[in-house]
């Protein structure tokens, strides 16, 4: 080893919680931000960039218990600056730095950052993508919130999962039911924490949480008869009923927001999946009405072949926030918004086996054989390529000069390319091609060996032949 060579000195690993994505994994999330994209500009969004790190301050007090997660960085030019946590405080930093812009429908993927334990296997990581889409404006009262929850619906419509569940409840009920219990207010948000945790840990260690924090036994009990509840109108009329309950302004005003909300769903035909948790608390401070989050089977942990209920983890959630934009500027624009995790979702589709993605995501192998002399055809392969490539048909070819024909196959096929483009020199003097779709094995395929086509129709022949899907959806 040289005097010069320094490599032994180097710790070769990425940080804690982070990773590199690269061959099938990373055409997989491109293809889950293709149809994430796809789903929120069909609904009207417009993207929006914001700089990966904020002011320290833009950031500090909006995440509650969670703002211990937050990377602080090192002063390097006389301001103190944090990465973002996530994509919500900066927009509502841009509407306040924008006062003229008094509505907007965003959408925003990007990574984010959390100081967080990471548990790489289960898609808890410290740098992750977050896909993101708000409405922002004054609006009559949970029509946006029911379109953002339609959005839940197609965007797992368009990945082809069936089996999810999206959790939803008030804050002004929870709140509500908070002080009905006789919770002081500055224990509300603390105590709403703990409750959040129902999803994860038993009640009985919920509640232990609780009186650690300064909560009487009796008041926790009384939280744990109703936090326990989950359904869909059975739990309006529950809130109705309840003596405490339907004498607390907070709960009224949650319940008409709510009735309101399951009759939008319903004209929306996105009512199926929903589950009315009065457990959900969604722990960040500046929620102020609905929140949901999305769970799905294959996210919680199987014992002995069975899935389990606690420890599910959300692969979405949001909810709606009135007065973040107005922290910034005084005048507040309300908005709600979800956020889609990802890195969660591509772990999920690992861990059920439905992740089967190619590592490159192209069309057609352009290759060529032949006998004794044979020279390699490059440059004709060459003007294949440049024709499939004008007709916007992903398109590779070996860079050797005398590419043998086992070794091109061999190429194509580990990319997982779809198609073979075979040139032979007869052929082409008669001015055709084969095309030969890959993978065929069955001995009756009238094109298992491939079949000629003429040139001139060789674009036309090559777009029958491609997998009629190149979405998600292809995946399952």
């Amino acid at each position: 080893m040289g005097k010069d060579d320094k490599s032994k000195n180097f710790n070769l690993k990425v940080p804690k919680g982070t990773r590199d994505w690269t061959g099938e994994d990373a055409a997989l999330r491109d293809r889950l931000f293709e149809t994430v994209t796809t789903v929120f500009k069909r609904h009207g969004a417009t993207t929006l960039d914001t700089p990966v790190f904020e002011l320290k301050e833009i950031l500090s007090g909006k995440y509650g218990e969670d703002s211990k997660l937050i990377y602080d960085l090192q002063d390097q030019g006389g301001e103190l600056c944090s990465l973002r946590y996530d994509l919500t405080v900066p927009l509502a930093r841009w509407l306040a730095m924008n006062p003229s812009v008094q509505s907007f429908k965003r959408y925003q993927i990007a990574k984010v950052y959390r100081r967080d334990q990471p548990a790489m296997t289960k898609g808890r990581m410290r740098e992750f993508y977050q896909c993101d889409f708000d409405i922002a404006g004054a609006y009559d009262a949970m029509i946006p919130d029911a379109e953002v929850l339609k959005i839940v619906n197609d965007v797992f419509k368009a990945l082809g999962w069936e089996s999810y569940t999206i959790k939803m409840n008030h804050r002004k009920i929870l709140d509500g039911m908070f002080k009905a219990a006789g919770v002081k207010d500055d224990l509300i948000r603390p105590i709403s924490s703990a409750v959040d945790k129902l999803d994860k840990l038993p009640w009985a260690e919920v509640k232990q949480e609780m009186e650690t924090k300064g909560l009487a036994a009796d008041i926790a009990d009384k939280i744990g008869e109703w936090v326990q509840r989950k359904g869909g109108d059975d739990i309006i009329e529950f809130l109705k009923s309840d003596p405490v309950l339907s004498q607390n302004e907070d709960v009224k005003k949650g319940i008409q927001d709510m009735e309101l909300l399951f009759a939008y769903l319903d004209a929306f035909d996105a009512r199926g999946h929903v589950s009315f948790d009065l457990s959900l608390a969604r722990g960040l401070d500046y929620y102020t009405g609905l929140i949901y989050e999305v769970v799905t089977e294959g996210s919680a942990p199987r014992v002995n072949g069975k899935q389990q209920e606690i420890g599910v983890g959300s692969v979405a959630a949001g909810g709606r926030y009135d007065n973040l934009v107005g922290m910034f500027s005084g005048k507040p624009i309300p908005c709600v918004g979800i956020s889609f995790g990802i890195d969660r979702i591509i772990s999920i589709l690992k861990a059920r086996g439905e992740s089967t993605q190619r590592a490159k995501d192209v069309d057609a192998f352009v290759m060529a054989f032949g006998g004794k002399g044979f020279t390699g055809m490059l440059t004709e392969r060459m003007q294949v390529a440049q024709e499939l490539w004008a007709s916007d048909i992903k398109t590779e070819f070996s860079y050797k000069l005398k590419p043998k024909l086992p070794q091109q196959f061999k190429q194509a096929e580990s990319a997982g390319v779809p198609l073979a483009v075979i040139l032979g020199e007869e052929e082409l003097k008669a001015g055709k091609v084969k095309i030969k779709v890959m993978g065929i094995t069955d001995e009756n395929n009238p094109e298992k060996d491939g079949v000629l086509v003429d040139r001139k129709d060789m674009i036309a022949e090559i777009r029958k032949r491609l997998p009629t899907s190149n979405n998600v959806q292809s995946l399952q």
